[in-house]
């Protein structure tokens, strides 16, 4: 079954080491310079590559030139990444922490299916065609399926396995329900088959002004909740010790992952594993404080996904690959090693 790491919540309590605390800094300010490099790549790299001159021209001097459109047309699909990024890999770290389970993001706990199956209900039974009701039926179904995963996996006394578990039966049932609907009607299939395997592809500013508040929101309240987080990693009895309240902390961290990774799936459709992959990838390197693990997983998150947008653009010219597709093909193996070398699953 799925275990914690006794060395590593010891490892919680100590503080950080002299070069650790020095090393940090150093390590987000590269990780800012990465994604900065590889926001450029991403205006800059499509089915018709673009010189650094003509992005430069495309962002500060608009004439209407063919260099510009794309590069209007790309920094919308840009700034979204970033956005849809950043949300799913702190909901994916907090998540982690306020379960303890290191296999926990939205996909894996079911969230991602609650947001789908609400945004598809609202597109097939409701002829909702607006991204502005495509957000409240997202935060609905995701709400909806965060609580039912609590409930089933035991609500106050959850353990990562029922967790999990739970997670994983909805969304089987949901994904299933997914299919479902878009067989049986032929005239939203067209709509929805580009949505449900997730795509920055249909990325506006219209898209981004609408989804902005809400992610703001829920990165604040991430954020906020860092030191909380921190304390529960202790057990409950110490955390209260430490001035944390252990219930509103959990409410309010299911909260935050539910307002991020509702209006990310609105924006973009469901992603999976980008909040499973990083938050792993940086706690390694940042160690369990998630005063740190926070803030490197909103910035190197969106280099994956952007990475992996880039990615499907260029392998399957001049079509693309969605980037819910290459996330998928790229997670799937590294969900296998991440299981195998932290032993988190035994018999």
């Amino acid at each position: 079954m799925l275990v914690d790491s006794p060395p590593e919540q010891r490892a919680e309590t100590a503080p950080a080491s002299p070069t650790r605390k020095v090393v940090r800094p150093l390590g987000l300010v590269l990780a800012v310079a990465v994604l900065v490099l590889v926001a450029l790549a991403s205006i800059a790299i499509g089915a018709k590559a673009l010189s650094l001159d003509q992005v430069w021209h495309g962002l500060f001097h608009d004439t209407g030139t063919y260099g510009d459109v794309v590069v209007d047309e790309r920094l919308a699909r840009t700034l979204l990444g970033l956005l849809a990024g950043a949300a799913l890999g702190l909901s994916g770290a907090v998540l982690q922490a306020l379960t303890r389970n290191p296999l926990a993001d939205p996909g894996l706990l079911g969230i991602n299916a609650g947001a789908s199956a609400a945004v598809v209900t609202a597109i097939t039974f409701f002829g909702v065609t607006s991204l502005s009701g495509y957000v409240w039926f997202a935060f609905l179904g995701a709400a909806a399926v965060g609580a039912l995963v609590w409930f089933l996996g035991g609500s106050r006394g959850a353990t990562p396995v029922r967790l999990a578990l739970a997670g994983t039966a909805i969304s089987a049932a949901l994904y299933g329900y997914l299919q479902a609907v878009m067989i049986m009607d032929d005239a939203a299939l067209g709509r929805m088959r580009f949505w449900t395997v997730g795509s920055l592809a249909s990325a506006t500013n219209a898209t981004i002004a609408q989804v902005l508040p809400f992610l703001a929101a829920g990165t604040l309240l991430a954020l906020a909740l860092a030191r909380p987080l921190n304390a529960m990693t202790m057990g409950d009895d110490t955390a209260r010790s430490l001035g944390a309240r252990p219930h509103r902390t959990r409410a309010l961290a299911m909260l935050a992952a539910t307002v991020l990774c509702g209006a990310a799936t609105a924006a973009c459709g469901p992603i999976v594993f980008v909040g499973l992959m990083v938050p792993h990838a940086v706690r390694s390197f940042t160690g369990p404080d998630l005063r740190w693990i926070l803030p490197y997983a909103a910035v190197l998150s969106p280099v994956l996904l952007l990475g992996a947008d880039v990615v499907g653009r260029v392998v399957a010219r001049p079509a693309e690959l969605q980037v819910g597709i290459v996330t998928a093909v790229i997670g799937g193996p590294v969900f296998i090693y991440l299981v195998r070398r932290r032993r988190t699953a035994q018999l």
